[in-house]
C-alpha cells in the first residue's frame, strides 16, 4: 500500500462545550493548568455521558489522572481534537469517591481508570473490568498510595506474598491451552506477564499484566524543587529521557509564565530528534533480528552506537539525560561542533536511505513482517494509539504539526502514514521518521539562534499548575504539574504514550502464530517503565 496523504483529526474541541450543552450536561468553564488547553468542570453524574458526547464528536481520549486535595479528589481527563486539547474535570469527596466510567465510550480509558481505582480509591460504577491493575500484594486493601496522607515508604512487610491470584480471563473450548510468559523473561528486559490462549500455534487471545516494578514516581515527586523534578522526569522511561523531562519542564514553565530562550528551545528540539533517531535505529534492528535477519541488527546497532557516542561526546550523555533543565538547557553547542554534526546527519541519511529499501524488499524478511501483527485503522482509532504505531495504521496525530510548540512552530513537519497497519509498515514509518528527523536537525543547526541557555525561574508565591505536551518518539507525551507557593511539587503526573500502545498489542496479536509474538511485541515496543510509575 502506498503512503497516504496527510490528514488531521477533524473533530474540534472548540465546539465541544456547545455539544455538551445540547446534551443537557451542565458545565462550568474554570481556570485550569496554564497552557493552551480549556478546562470544563462537570458534575460527577455527567462524567460518563460527557465521554459519550466526546467520542461521538470524534475527539480522542488522551489521559486521565487524579489529584488528592483533602477533603476532595479531583479527576481530570484530557481530550484531543484537530484544533488542540481540552480538559474535563470533576470533583469528588475523598470519603466515598465514585464516578461513571468513560471506558464504555473510550476503550483507552480502561487501564488508566483502573490505575485511579488502585492508587486513589475511585470506584468506577459501570467499568467493564473491575480487576485491580497496579495494586501490589504488599498494599492493604484500604491503603491508597497516592492519597495525600500515604507515606512514600508505606508499611512494608518482611516478605511480599507472590502475586498468584490475578484473574486472567479464560477461553474455554476443545484444544484450547494457556501459555504463561513472564513476568521474568529470558532476555534483559523489564518484567511483564503475557497470558496466551491458543489452539496449536494459533493465538486466540492475549492478555498482558504489567506493573511489577512500581517505582513510586508520582509520590517521589512530591516536595521536590523543579531541578529535582526534572531529574526524576528524565527517569520515568530511560529511552524517553529528553521528552519526559521536556514535558515536565514545559509544564513548570507554563505554570510560572516563563518564556524559554529561543536557543534553548532549538537545542531541546535537537535533543528530542536525536532521541527519536537513536530509538528508531535500535527498533528497526531489533524487529528484524526477532525474525532471524541479523544483518539489519548489526547495521542498525552500529549506526545507533555511533550516533549515541556523538551525543555523549558533544552533549555529555549517551541518552541525553539531564540535558533539559527547567527554564532551558544545561549544555550548549560551540561553532566548531556544527560542521561535524551536519556531516554526521548527512552520512546517516545516506546510510539509512540505502539500507531501508533492502529491508523493505528482501523476500524472506517480508514473508515474516508483511501482513503480520495487523492493527487496522479502525482499531487504531478506537484505541487512540500514537506515534509510529498509529501512523502505520493511518493515524497521523503529531503535536509538532497539529499543536506546534516552539521551535516546531517555525518548522515544516512531515508526518508519514500508511493504511496497512502491519509490522512492515511500523518498520517503514520508523525509517521515514529517521530521515525526517535528520532534516529537522539540519534545519535547526543552520538556524540556531544566538542567546541565553536558561531563563530565570521566579517563586510563584501562590499555588499554580501547568500542563506540558511534547511529541516524543513514541508519540504525544504529557506532564501535569501543580506547585505550591514556594515552587515545590504538590502533584506530578507523567503520561507516557505506552499507556495507549500496550492494549493495541492485545488486539493485533490474536490471529498470528505464537512464534510471531516476540516480533509483534517489539514492533509495538511499549515502555514497561513508562506506565509502571
Amino acid at each position: 500500500m502506498s503512503r497516504q496523504e496527510q490528514r488531521v483529526r477533524p473533530a474540534q474541541t472548540t465546539a465541544f462545550a456547545a455539544q455538551l450543552a445540547n446534551a443537557d450536561i451542565d458545565l462550568t468553564s474554570v481556570a485550569g493548568p496554564a497552557g493552551p488547553e480549556t478546562l470544563l468542570e462537570l458534575n460527577p453524574a455527567d462524567w460518563g455521558r460527557a465521554a459519550a458526547v466526546a467520542a461521538t464528536a470524534g475527539l480522542r481520549f488522551a489521559a486521565v489522572w487524579g489529584e488528592h486535595r483533602p477533603p476532595e479528589l479531583l479527576v481530570t481527563t484530557l481530550l484531543a481534537g484537530g484544533d488542540g486539547h481540552l480538559l474535563l474535570r470533576t470533583v469528588l469527596p475523598d470519603s466515598a469517591p465514585q464516578l461513571p466510567s468513560q471506558t464504555p465510550s473510550f476503550p483507552a480509558a480502561d487501564r488508566p481508570e483502573r490505575h485511579l481505582q488502585d492508587m486513589f480509591g475511585v470506584r468506577f460504577v459501570d467499568h467493564p473490568d473491575g480487576r485491580r491493575w497496579i495494586r501490589h500484594r504488599a498494599w492493604s486493601a484500604k491503603w491508597y498510595p497516592l492519597r495525600r496522607e500515604a507515606a512514600i515508604a508505606g508499611t512494608p512487610v518482611a516478605q511480599t506474598a507472590p502475586d498468584r491470584s490475578y484473574p486472567f480471563a479464560p477461553i474455554a473450548g476443545s484444544g484450547v491451552y494457556e501459555i504463561p510468559v513472564g513476568p521474568v523473561h529470558a532476555g534483559i528486559i523489564e518484567p511483564g506477564h503475557f497470558r496466551f490462549q491458543a489452539v496449536g500455534e494459533d493465538v486466540l487471545r492475549l492478555e498482558a499484566h504489567l506493573g511489577y516494578v512500581h517505582k513510586g514516581i508520582e509520590k517521589l515527586a512530591e516536595g521536590r524543587d523543579l531541578a529535582g523534578l526534572a531529574r526524576l522526569a528524565g527517569r520515568v522511561s530511560g529511552d524517553s529521557s529528553v521528552v519526559h523531562t521536556w514535558a515536565a519542564c514545559q509544564a513548570a514553565e507554563h505554570a510560572l509564565g516563563i518564556d524559554v530562550p529561543p536557543r534553548a528551545l532549538a537545542l531541546r528540539a535537537i535533543f528530542a530528534e536525536r532521541e527519536r533517531i537513536a530509538n528508531h535505529l535500535g527498533d528497526i534492528g531489533a524487529i528484524c533480528n526477532d525474525v532471524g535477519f541479523a544483518f539489519a541488527q548489526v547495521q542498525m546497532t552500529r549506526l545507533r552506537e555511533l550516533w549515541q557516542r556523538t551525543s555523549a561526546a558533544v552533549f555529555g550523555h549517551r541518552l541525553l539525560m539531564d540535558r533539559v533543565v527547567p527554564g532551558g538547557v544545561a549544555v550548549d553547542l560551540v561553532s566548531d561542533q556544527l560542521t561535524p554534526l551536519h556531516q554526521e546527519a548527512q552520512q546517516l541519511h545516506q546510510e539509512v536511505k540505502s539500507l531501508m529499501p533492502v529491508l523493505l524488499e528482501y523476500p524472506s524478511l517480508q514473508d515474516r513482517l508483511r501482513n503480520t501483527g495487523v492493527l487496522s485503522p479502525a482499531n487504531a482509532e478506537r484505541l487512540g494509539v500514537l506515534g509510529y504505531l498509529g501512523r502505520a495504521s493511518n493515524l497521523q496525530d503529531d503535536l509538532r504539526r497539529d499543536a506546534p510548540y516552539p521551535p516546531y512552530d517555525r518548522l515544516h513537519i512531515e508526518v508519514p502514514a500508511y493504511l496497512d497497519g502491519d509490522i512492515e509498515k511500523r518498520v517503514q514509518v520508523r525509517g521515514d521518521e529517521i530521515l525526517i528527523a535528520l532534516g529537522l536537525i539540519e534545519t535547526l543547526l543552520e538556524k540556531l539562534p544566538e542567546g541565553e541557555l536558561q531563563a530565570k525561574l521566579p517563586l510563584p508565591n501562590r499555588e499554580c499548575a501547568g500542563l506540558g505536551l511534547v511529541e516524543g518518539w513514541r508519540g504525544e507525551t504529557l506532564a501535569y504539574l501543580r506547585l505550591n507557593a514556594q515552587g515545590r511539587v504538590l502533584r506530578y503526573f507523567p503520561r507516557d504514550p505506552s499507556w495507549l500502545s500496550w492494549p493495541a498489542l492485545e488486539v493485533l496479536t490474536p490471529g498470528n502464530i505464537v512464534p510471531d509474538f516476540p516480533v509483534c511485541n517489539k514492533s509495538v515496543n511499549g515502555s514497561y517503565s513508562g506506565i509502571d510509575l
